[in-house]
């Protein structure tokens, strides 16, 4: 049995039973009982791997697993009561549509990416395309969902145009890489399945991925893509 093999026969255990003593009793039979006559002894000499009818398991595996299993769903717990958009009153359709998959973009099941076009403080007409998820990790979103200020496309974002200074930037995230080559038009690489979403509005914009244009008093323009790396379990 290989590492991987191992550690889901563990997982499996770890899941099944609460303690690792329900564990080894469930190896146990009837008549290991009647010849022992020592309910201690039985569980010893499963826990050794001298006798049982399944996989043998050592206690400090199993309560580690178990331990990280416990810290993982209460971490998840814990993300899922402290979503940024939690609790606030949003009125802009742009806003609620962050809220309604910043959950997603932060488990990874869903990437989306925001194109953004307004005018910046300095009255410039800027447009770009942001990764949602790569944001929302390094940036809080406190400020926008609370209407302190608003979201808008970055020269470290995938891609950033000025209409005023004629600057523009491309750069690949963790999530994507930005193929700006492309002759009919920006391409993004979504680095976990590697499918290639098209943001062209003429076009289709890929395996597993969505446009939804966004009516909003906020910007401009704001268009959301939505790309479902993962299936919700």
């Amino acid at each position: 049995m290989d590492q991987e093999e191992g550690s889901t026969t563990v997982d499996n255990i770890v899941t099944q039973f609460n303690t690792y003593e329900d564990f080894l009793d469930s190896q146990i039979t009837t008549l290991d009982m009647y010849y022992l006559e020592d309910e201690g002894l039985a569980r010893q000499l499963v826990e050794l791997g001298y006798h049982g009818t399944g996989e043998v398991v050592k206690r400090e595996d199993f309560e580690a697993r178990k331990a990280a299993i416990e810290i993982a769903s209460l971490a998840e717990r814990t993300q899922k009561k402290t979503l940024t958009s939690a609790g606030k009153d949003l009125h802009d359709n742009f806003l609620k549509a962050l809220a309604m998959r910043e959950e997603d973009n932060r488990s990874g099941i869903v990437s989306s990416v925001i194109f953004i076009r307004d005018r910046n403080s300095h009255g410039q007409e800027v447009s770009g395309y942001i990764d949602y998820a790569h944001r929302l990790k390094i940036e809080d979103f406190e400020v926008y969902f609370s209407g302190k200020k608003r979201l808008l496309p970055r020269p470290t974002d995938m891609s950033f145009y000025n209409w005023d200074s004629h600057v523009a930037v491309w750069n690949s995230t963790p999530n994507y890489q930005v193929i700006a080559d492309n002759p009919e038009g920006l391409l993004f690489k979504y680095k976990r399945d590697r499918k290639i979403l098209n943001v062209d509005p003429k076009a289709q914009p890929g395996d597993n991925s969505t446009r939804t244009p966004i009516q909003t008093e906020l910007y401009i323009q704001a268009v959301i893509f939505d790309h479902v790396s993962r299936r919700k379990t």
